[in-house]
């Protein structure tokens, strides 16, 4: 290779091209350049930048939170002893795993005894021990079949069953519910949430709440929405249900906490926001199975040392609580990443013109074409 070409190449490598710029003085192709950056511009400060915060780091919330239920119910009917009810008796378990559990109403069936006895149902109606067989397990039943028929009553012979006698009776349930008093009880809810990256800690008990503001306060949206202490029928309330139509049948819940947080603000400006809702199916066309109920036992031992237990079906509501939220700080690689694109963004506003002039201007240059065409035609006739 010669030297001028040795030369001729190692100047290239040293060029640099820059586009030639046209200036069209039109007042409509002005306006609208700044109309398209003024809403560019718009949505990067006023989307981009207020409304997602996208020049901040992120972090999720981890919690944990425990319960704390108080009141007390008297209940004193025609099939029931008088009977005062204390937490003790109607949450359950004491503790749940972010929930807890309140009995509203129930059918108790005393002093059962592992014996045999009758079982009523149709499958189990029979003429003749020939209907009834021993050993026969139905899970829907009551017990294992001991092959024998016997008398129910004067007019109805079933099989006979070895299980818990006597049998839980399928009763109606009452209305109003039994434990209707516990509308009134209070749960204290303490949860502590965390965001490890910013390594920053709150609880739902502000630092401004003090004991005895605890033992008076109770939560309200509009005069107190920081109190942890809420009343049961205000949270049904707060969810759109009435308490005392729930508690006859039972139902599910929900309390969410919100963490949601601007800590660029700093941490003592991070609150918990409180909804409610019911999370069971409520449908009055479907309404299979409503409601939430199961069974449990107390067992005791009666004087001769026979074992015997009171069988409680239980209906009552759960409250899930939901604890969710991100926690946001200003950090400098979301804003230059946020920053590039929107100077990105804003470098599409020349191409857009140059699109829209273009298109107008080969527009414009075929209907001249066309006018022309039409007007010569029509002079040759």
């Amino acid at each position: 290779m010669s030297k001028s070409a040795r030369f001729g190449c190692l100047c290239c490598t040293y060029d640099y091209e820059t586009p030639k710029t046209l200036v069209i003085q039109s007042t409509k192709i002005g306006c609208m350049f700044r109309l398209v950056q003024f809403v560019v511009l718009l949505y990067v400060v006023g989307y981009v930048c207020v409304v997602r915060k996208a020049y901040q780091e992120r972090d999720s919330v981890i919690s944990s939170v425990t319960t704390k239920v108080k009141g007390f119910a008297y209940t004193n009917t025609s099939y029931m002893e008088p009977r005062l009810w204390d937490v003790a008796d109607y949450v359950i378990p004491p503790q749940g795993e972010n929930s807890f559990y309140v009995l509203t109403n129930v059918i108790m069936t005393p002093k059962q005894t592992q014996s045999r006895c009758p079982e009523v149902s149709p499958s189990t109606t029979c003429v003749d021990n020939h209907n009834c067989f021993e050993g026969h397990n139905d899970p829907r039943g009551s017990g294992i079949q001991t092959g024998l028929c016997v008398n129910y009553s004067a007019t109805v012979q079933t099989c006979e069953v070895l299980s818990w006698c006597p049998l839980e009776e399928h009763t109606k349930l009452p209305k109003p519910a039994l434990l209707n008093a516990a509308a009134d009880f209070t749960v204290l809810i303490k949860n502590s949430i965390t965001y490890p990256k910013f390594k920053v800690n709150r609880r739902s008990i502000l630092p401004h709440i003090n004991s005895s503001y605890l033992k008076k306060c109770e939560f309200n949206r509009s005069t107190d929405p920081y109190c942890p202490i809420f009343r049961l029928k205000n949270i049904a309330s707060e969810a759109g249900e009435d308490f005392q139509d729930m508690a006859v049948k039972g139902g599910i819940l929900g309390i969410f906490i919100d963490w949601s947080c601007d800590l660029d603000w700093g941490a003592h400006r991070c609150f918990p926001k409180y909804s409610f809702r019911r999370l069971d199916s409520k449908n009055p066309v479907n309404n299979v199975a409503p409601g939430y109920n199961f069974r449990f036992a107390k067992y005791y031992q009666t004087p001769d040392g026979q074992e015997s237990r009171t069988l409680i079906k239980a209906y009552g509501i759960r409250f899930d609580i939901i604890v969710f939220g991100t926690g946001g700080k200003f950090g400098i690689v979301p804003t230059i990443i946020n920053l590039g694109a929107a100077l990105t963004i804003l470098g599409l506003a020349p191409k857009v013109c140059d699109w829209i002039l273009f298109t107008f201007t080969i527009i414009s240059v075929l209907l001249s074409n066309i006018l022309l065409c039409v007007c010569h035609s029509l002079l040759h006739r």
